[in-house]
């Protein structure tokens, strides 16, 4: 009978810990928007990083500049960052440009151009990290093209890609634009009713997809630079959240998160002008958001923060958009 009841207070000590984990609300701050708690500056020169997990490990892509201080190629490249140890993978795609990583099936997906404002998305696959294959996705002449996102929504890949040419397809510089793929060969692009958005600027970074809403991470031109999201079932109609902006220029930004740093760069941040939050990025690893986003005066000056979000994708992306 001890043993019985032994057993019954397990199992009841058992359901009250999968439900109170279950019932755990997402954090949120003062004013009801999901908190991300930003940790401060891992880098410079930095902008546009995808963090992913790849193998159950968490990396950073990098799209590594010319002009970056550690650069000493003279030419960009992309490079992998392993998030625990700062390990770099070796360098690829050399001379490419407004990178951006997506993971699939152990799959290393990567996205980029050949020149900013050009007219021809490349895609990169790799399994391991080191060898890569690579082919056009699409040529779109006339475009001028620049970030990438890609992203798995059902059935098909969606890639978001942000045109600033020509005025009939882009409107005001700079716009979403969408195309499909069942493969990642072969590429419908989608119609320009099919944008966000053509009449301001509103640079698109970041692009998921949950539970059936497309949900676009961009930068719009308001007080500064501030990192805003909208959502829409069918890349057309969109909604934006009601508690915008998710990330905007904060004295934190300045906040030293690295030992890694010459005592040069940790100056130029001292110093550095501060009215932009832009090309955030994120990925989920053991129920936690791990962030990265660029800030400085959006002309040149540019630095890679971090940040976190202790809730999951699906409770971030959901909490931009309280039920009414």
């Amino acid at each position: 009978m001890k043993k019985l009841k032994s057993i019954r207070l397990i199992l009841f000590a058992a359901s009250a810990i999968f439900f109170g984990c279950s019932m755990k609300k997402p954090p949120t701050d003062n004013a009801g928007r999901p908190l991300i708690v930003k940790i401060g500056t891992i880098d410079c020169d930095l902008v546009e990083t995808t963090p992913v997990v790849f193998k159950d490990k968490v990396y950073r892509f990098e799209y590594v500049r010319a002009g970056y201080w550690n650069n000493h190629t003279g030419d960009s490249y992309f490079r992998f960052i392993d998030h625990q140890t700062g390990k770099p993978t070796a360098s690829f795609a050399k001379g490419f440009h407004f990178g951006s990583a997506f993971v699939f099936d152990n799959t290393a997906i990567v996205t980029a151009v050949e020149k900013g404002d050009g007219e021809r998305v490349f895609i990169f696959v790799s399994h391991d990290l080191e060898n890569w294959e690579q082919w056009v996705a699409f040529d779109l002449p006339g475009f001028g093209i620049f970030n990438t996102s890609l992203i798995k929504a059902d059935t098909n890949f969606v890639l978001m890609f942000e045109v600033g040419k020509p005025l009939l397809e882009a409107g005001e510089r700079f716009t979403a634009r969408f195309a499909t793929s069942p493969d990642l060969k072969k590429w419908e692009i989608l119609s320009r009713d099919h944008n966000y958005a053509m009449d301001r600027y509103t640079a698109p970074h970041c692009l998921r997809f949950c539970d059936g809403y497309f949900y676009d991470f961009y930068l719009e031109a308001y007080q500064g630079y501030q990192a805003r999201v909208v959502r829409s079932k069918d890349l057309i109609h969109w909604e934006p959240s009601p508690l915008n902006p998710v990330l905007k220029a904060s004295a934190i930004d300045r906040q030293l998160a690295t030992r890694n740093l010459p005592d040069s760069l940790k100056q130029k941040i001292i110093l550095a002008e501060n009215c932009n939050n832009s090309d955030i990025d994120f990925c989920e690893y053991r129920g936690e958001l791990i962030i990265n986003y660029s800030w400085g005066n959006q002309r040149g000056k540019e630095f890679l923060g971090e940040a976190v979000y202790k809730g999951t994708q699906e409770q971030f992306l959901k909490g931009w958009f309280p039920p009414k």
